[in-house]
């Protein structure tokens, strides 16, 4: 029985782990989880599951969810985070929680030995070289949910990692794919959350029709293959069947392929190295689908891919004050406060503002995060 801890519980991620772990009660059991602001949700998922730590975002939440969960412990804030990650018990922690706050828990349960299943771009985005130091350090395995490396690391089992030529990412184009930047001056909110092949939260929604979803997974792709940038491509590839590629120096592609379903790469990481069945997925039928499709990734239409790759480029803070501005620029277009090619221009104007350090320590990254937020919402005011 493996146990098994969950940061950001009632996010997308979160509540398709949940389903994984319904599917397989025998193999897993849920040992801790946080939620935000989502308290009823968080009380129904301790009960049903039996979970004995629960961590909340608000002190002022705790003393109600406790009184609901008489067995269980219940913590909030940074601290509860760092417990649910960290002083669980758990033998695998499943980072799906939002943002840089992903940061330091996920830092903590390496320092326990805690294998690590990432659906948080932001914390190797913000400070890969950290993480991937300890996790080296403390022998400890990363392994990617985002369906694009789980692509990769499924792709490259068995193989010499140095023996790959290329990563071949492939890139769904969001909501917008088939507008140009122009027709975007004027798009809603709601417009941008109607994607056409995933479900998933808000914010990666957006991320998604800006492309930027794709930069950060460019730069996690550096960071997890230790590739260089140079080295990895975007593809358009509409269907979204195709979650990504290597090419190998003798010029033979693997590719993973299947359904658009997020249970597939967050059971891979959870049953790794086996394969469960999962009987609710959907069957591959390429006959039905008939055709692929791919073209070639505009960087001048996709701002925000082009912004990612280069503060890849240059390291160091570039890759914190990049992630910071864009997730304080989403935030404030989801409020209505900034429009939709606003958000490039935020981060590019942060970007271009900052001085960059480089090998920042864990307490200069979290302070050009909250000085970049800063400066990002007061764009506003």
């Amino acid at each position: 029985m493996k146990k098994i801890s969950l940061l950001g519980a009632t996010g997308s991620i979160g509540l398709q782990t949940l389903d994984v772990l319904r599917t397989h009660p025998e193999n897993f059991t849920l040992v801790a989880f946080s939620v935000g602001q989502q308290v009823n949700q968080a009380i129904e998922i301790a009960r049903e599951f039996r979970v004995p730590l629960v961590s909340i975002a608000n002190e002022s939440d705790v003393k109600m969810v406790q009184a609901a969960l008489p067995e269980s412990t219940v913590l909030f804030g940074a601290e509860g985070l760092v417990a649910v990650a960290a002083e669980s018990g758990a033998d695998l922690l499943v980072n799906a929680v939002l943002g840089s706050v992903g940061l330091q828990p996920t830092l903590k349960a390496i320092e326990k030995g805690i294998t690590i299943a990432i659906a948080n771009k932001e914390t190797l985005v913000t400070a890969g070289h950290l993480v991937m130091e300890a996790a080296r350090k403390h022998q400890v395995a990363i392994l990617p949910v985002d369906s694009e490396h789980s692509a990769l690391f499924q792709a490259l089992n068995g193989e010499n990692p140095k023996q790959i030529n290329k990563l071949i990412i492939t890139a769904s184009g969001g909501s917008f794919r088939d507008k140009t930047r122009a027709e975007l001056e004027h798009v809603t909110v709601q417009d941008a959350l109607n994607h056409p092949n995933w479900s998933m939260g808000s914010k990666i929604t957006i991320d998604s029709a800006t492309m930027m979803n794709k930069g950060l997974e460019v730069i996690e792709a550096h960071v997890l293959f230790d590739m260089p940038y140079e080295d990895i491509e975007v593809v358009l590839h509409r269907e979204s069947i195709i979650h990504s590629m290597i090419e190998f120096v003798d010029t033979s592609v693997i590719a993973q392929l299947g359904t658009p379903d997020m249970r597939v790469p967050i059971q891979y990481a959870l049953t790794y190295p086996d394969r469960f069945p999962l009987p609710q997925g959907k069957r591959l039928n390429l006959v039905e689908i008939g055709k692929l499709h791919f073209e070639k990734m505009d960087l001048e239409r996709y701002k925000a891919l082009d912004l990612a790759i280069q503060a890849g480029k240059i390291g160091g803070t570039a890759t914190t004050v990049l992630n910071a501005a864009n997730e304080a620029a989403v935030s404030l277009f989801l409020q209505e406060k900034l429009s939709f090619l606003a958000i490039d221009s935020a981060i590019e104007k942060a970007l271009e503002n900052h001085q960059v350090i480089e090998k920042p320590s864990l307490q200069t990254i979290l302070e050009v995060d909250a000085e970049t937020r800063r400066m990002v919402e007061n764009m506003v005011h």
